[in-house]
Parts: C-alpha cells; sequence; structure tokens
C-alpha cells in the first residue's frame, strides 16, 4: 500500500458503489494492516440516482477523510464519468465500465482502463455482482493493494450463501485486469486498453 492512496468509486443506484468501496477499505484496514476512511453520498433516488463513494487509503492515521483530488476513479456510469473526471489527479488511474461509459477529453497524463464489468458478471449468472468483478479489475491495474487482502475482504462482505459467486466474481474481474495490463505493457493508453472505444475530443 501506498503512504497515501485517495479513491473514489461512482455509478448509480443498484450497481454496488457502496459495497465495493467497504471492500478496498476492509482490504486495506482488517486485512493489511493499514488506515481507512470511506464516506458516501446519494442522488434523489436510492435506486437508479447518482451513488459515490470515497475511499482514503493510508500507512498512517488519517487526518482527513474526504478525497480532495483521487488518485483512482472507478466510474460506472455516464453521469459518474462527466461529473468526477475532472477531478481526477494529474497521473491518476481513470477505471471505466466500458459497455456503460463513453470516453470524452480524458485529462492529459491519465491511465486508463477499461472493463465490461456486467457481461463478466453476467457470465456468471448474476449482473448484480458487477461491482466485485470492478473490485477484482480495481485490485489487478492498481496493485494499491494485496490480492488476497482484497479476496478476504470480499469474502468478509457478502452473505456465507453468496461467498463462492463474489468470489468468483472477484477472480474474473482480477484475471481481465491481469490480462489487460500484459497487453498494454502497463501503458494505460487508451486505445490499447479499451479497444471497442474511441477517445472523443
Amino acid at each position: 500500500m501506498q503512504s497515501l492512496s485517495e479513491i473514489r468509486i461512482a455509478g448509480f443506484g443498484g450497481q454496488g458503489v457502496i459495497l465495493a468501496a467497504m471492500v478496498v477499505g476492509k482490504a486495506g484496514a482488517i486485512h493489511q494492516g493499514g488506515y481507512a476512511t470511506m464516506t458516501q453520498s446519494f442522488g434523489p433516488e436510492a435506486r437508479g440516482g447518482s451513488s459515490s463513494a470515497q475511499v482514503i487509503l493510508s500507512n498512517e492515521p488519517i487526518l482527513y477523510p474526504y478525497v480532495t483530488q483521487p488518485d483512482v476513479l472507478v466510474v460506472m456510469s455516464q453521469e459518474a464519468y462527466t461529473r468526477f473526471t475532472p477531478e481526477l489527479k494529474h497521473g491518476g488511474t481513470l477505471i471505466i465500465e466500458q459497455d456503460l461509459v463513453r470516453l470524452g477529453q480524458v485529462p492529459a497524463g491519465v491511465r486508463v482502463f477499461g472493463v465490461p464489468a456486467t457481461r463478466l458478471a453476467e457470465e456468471l449468472g448474476r449482473k448484480v455482482v458487477l461491482n466485485i468483478v470492478m473490485v477484482g479489475f480495481f485490485g489487478a491495474v492498481t496493485r494499491l493493494l494485496d490480492p488476497d487482502a482484497l479476496r478476504k475482504a470480499v469474502a468478509d462482505s457478502v452473505p456465507p450463501a453468496l461467498q463462492k459467486l463474489n468470489l468468483q466474481a472477484f477472480d474474473k474481474g482480477f484475471e481481465y485486469g491481469t490480462l489487460r495490463i500484459s497487453q498494454s505493457g502497463e501503458s494505460g493508453d487508451a486505445e490499447s486498453i479499451i479497444p471497442t472505444l474511441e477517445s472523443v475530443p
């Protein structure tokens, strides 16, 4: 874990944004022995409205729990992309649900990674685990947390009856991210990472 990393995960209600953030924070604080904070916000509707969560990971106690300029932005809706991308730190990492988000003008110096998280979840028979697919992908491309810590946090955060499915979702996302990293040479170039999308000025 780096000394301090600011992460924002955003999408719409029903995508499991808050659970994804909880898993990331739990991995850092409980399973990796660091510190983490999480704050969250919702739009006017619980399901279908906007939803975002902020996570800060650190090796030291965190004095201010709010994200000011995220190092990593995970977006699962077009609205979230439009709203939060301008806040992303120069040299930061942008992760998108590539079937739901069309890239516009990406800030210079930002590494872009796309994953069809919903489709990968559907391959497991449950669209609702797209958030855990995204957590696995996040783990592979950012390398901020130990994969075992994330995996344990997934297992801790879901009902026992759903553990197997969610761990499969995590593994699927992690494997997809590992493949994308190897294909891109870690460049984060939008063209190589998201071959099905075009960057629109």
